[in-house]
């Protein structure tokens, strides 16, 4: 078990796909405790037509507020305070990491931000892997190694810190569990939500 996301219980989805939920973890919160009950993290031009409306309208219909940045205009350097709120806000973050997602310095910002709230604030976080390997955000390989790359390129000596707490959250976050869904139609995504509502937000 993963003491640090709560998460501890296999399910068995389709063809083996392991779904981790805990059951019977006391969370530490109730209702009325946060303002939203879901931090959506992701990388718009590669899951907003197509895999975020159906993960949308799967929380709506099990009653879980969600926020997202309708917009993901990213207007400067560093992510607004609004956003580091909604952050600060929610119960649970789900992060959708897909094949363009570190190239933002937005979301890998969110995501320094997330797992900093999962330390000290013991919000539940769960990764959700679109069309990437695991395996790709913990070596920090393939497009996730090619776009940090980019960033060290672009960003100035004084900012090489900021790379090393993405580098960091990135490993972190693929220690906790989570979905790959790469191989699975979004029938997976309805059963996954089912479980986040019976067990997160109780």
């Amino acid at each position: 078990m993963d003491k640090r996301n709560g998460v501890g219980v296999g399910v068995g989805v389709g063809v083996g796909v392991a779904v981790g939920v805990g059951v019977g973890v006391d969370f530490g919160f109730g209702f009325g405790f946060s303002k939203v009950d879901v931090f959506l993290s992701f990388r718009g031009e590669d899951t907003r037509k197509n895999f975020m409306g159906h993960l949308r309208a799967s929380l709506s219909a099990k009653g879980i507020k969600s926020f997202i940045d309708d917009d993901q205009i990213e207007r400067g350097r560093y992510i607004s305070t609004q956003l580091i709120q909604a952050i600060e806000d929610s119960r649970c973050s789900i992060v959708i990491f897909s094949p363009n997602y570190a190239s933002s310095t937005w979301c890998l910002d969110e995501l320094v931000k997330i797992m900093d709230c999962m330390k000290t604030r013991g919000q539940i976080v769960i990764p959700i892997f679109y069309n990437v390997d695991p395996s790709e955000i913990r070596k920090q390989t393939g497009s996730f190694g090619e776009s940090l790359s980019v960033h060290e390129q672009n960003l100035k000596d004084e900012e090489m810190e900021r790379i090393d707490r993405w580098r960091t959250a990135l490993k972190e976050v693929t220690a906790l569990a989570g979905l790959d869904i790469q191989n699975y139609r979004y029938i997976y995504i309805y059963i996954y939500i089912y479980f986040i509502n019976e067990f997160v937000f109780l």
